[in-house]
């Protein structure tokens, strides 16, 4: 009797074990090109129940039909599988879109990016073609980490970089190394369009290559050369508009009387006696003690000739305007085995949201390359002109400090 008990006991054990066991779901991870990944985090969603794929890219979990897995890694983006059933294996694709393989340049000579040591920063480029500004470093600003651009608004758009903070009371400013020659030049002058490739060197390591210029960090620029297949001819125009985000608001003539009034009563002076235009109406209060302004006179002419009448300024609305910018870019590009060629016109205009501001660039640019001698000689040149005009004045202390009483004879 104990022993047909102790059986049906076991036997009801095997049978719960077996039904309370979850099916396993297995599968393969891999790239586009078919090769195994390891490390790719396997989630059962709406659960904590994760696998991570091992070095052959298989993996297994537990899992129902009709739950989801989600597969992700770093540099690829997030692929979902609903199970439909647990017989057949869940193989999944990732599409990388990091290149560890691309080739950065850090001075007089190229790595690939997994092989970099030091702290370089690779800058995006198309992502800065997508500013409407002058200066390419004033289209970084707020896109490479530890590197801080500040600007004052300029129709050229001047921009203060700053790598590695103030290390000096003289120039903070990094070296700009362009198709290898170094100069502190303002980056205005160079046509973004004409950038393929920008590194920002923010370590010391790069004193070893440059000395003590580089003591601010180096930004080592690359400009566009012929690529080898047909001849290529790619033109950009685009154009925008620029206005004030926050716009002062200016007082009219009676409200700037009425200021002039309570600034003179406040200091104890005599309003009428400012040698300003306006006259006053007003008392002190006998039961309060405090001065009164009746009335504000404005003079119907501000000369005794009676040739200028008053008015009602508001001369920061008079140096201001809508600003537009308009740039056009041309390039006509062609490259064999033997060697290759570019060259690059540009035009960029840009009238400020002050009046009478703007700046105005016009550059060309020609690249090239050839092999002889079997590929034993290689010759060529980066040649660039560039022809600016720019009028940077910028009266808007004047404007808010100009009476509204006076005329404007634009």
């Amino acid at each position: 009797m104990k022993k047909r008990l102790l059986f049906l006991l076991f036997t009801m054990s095997l049978v719960f074990n077996v039904r309370g066991q979850t099916p396993q779901v297995s599968g393969k991870v891999t790239d586009l090109g078919g090769k195994p990944l390891d490390g790719v985090t396997v989630t059962l969603e709406g659960t904590t129940t994760i696998v991570v794929s091992n070095s052959d890219g298989t993996y297994s979990i537990a899992a129902k039909p009709g739950q989801t897995l989600i597969f992700s890694i770093v540099g690829a983006d997030a692929v979902r599988r609903t199970i439909e059933g647990t017989d057949q294996p869940i193989n999944v694709q990732l599409d990388l879109n990091y290149n560890l393989d691309e080739v950065v340049v850090t001075g007089y000579q190229t790595e690939r990016k997994k092989d970099l040591t030091g702290a370089v920063a690779i800058v995006d480029v198309e992502e800065m073609r997508k500013q409407a500004v002058a200066n390419p470093m004033k289209a970084l600003q707020g896109q490479v980490p530890g590197m801080y651009i500040t600007g004052n608004g300029a129709p050229s758009s001047p921009a203060t970089v700053r790598i590695r903070g103030v290390g000096t009371l003289n120039n903070n400013d990094p070296l700009y190394i362009i198709d290898g020659v170094p100069t502190k030049a303002g980056m205005h002058e160079i046509n973004q369009a004409d950038i393929e490739s920008m590194q920002v060197l923010k370590d010391a390591s790069a004193a070893s290559i440059y000395g003590s210029r580089a003591a601010n960090g180096v930004i080592v620029i690359t400009t566009k050369h012929g690529k080898q297949g047909s001849t290529q001819l790619n033109a950009n125009v685009y154009s925008s508009l620029s206005s004030y985000v926050n716009r002062v608001k200016m007082l009219d003539t009676e409200g700037y009387g009425r200021a002039l009034w309570q600034a003179s009563v406040n200091s104890g002076s005599d309003p009428n006696a400012s040698g300003l235009p306006y006259r006053y109406d007003w008392q002190v209060d006998p039961n309060t003690n405090l001065p009164v302004l009746n009335n504000i006179y404005v003079p119907e002419y501000l000369d005794e000739a009676h040739t200028m009448r008053s008015a009602n300024t508001d001369w920061f609305d008079e140096i201001s305007q809508i600003g537009v910018v308009q740039n056009y870019d041309v390039q006509l590009s062609n490259g064999t085995e033997n060697g290759n060629y570019l060259l690059s016109l540009g035009y960029f205009d840009n009238k400020g949201v002050v009046r009478t501001t703007g700046f105005n660039r016009i550059s060309a640019r020609f690249n090239s390359d050839y092999k002889l001698f079997d590929g034993r000689l290689t010759i060529g040149e980066n040649m660039s002109l560039t022809k600016t005009r720019e009028v940077a004045t910028t009266p808007l202390n004047e404007s808010t400090q100009a009476l509204p009483i006076i005329p404007c004879t634009r």
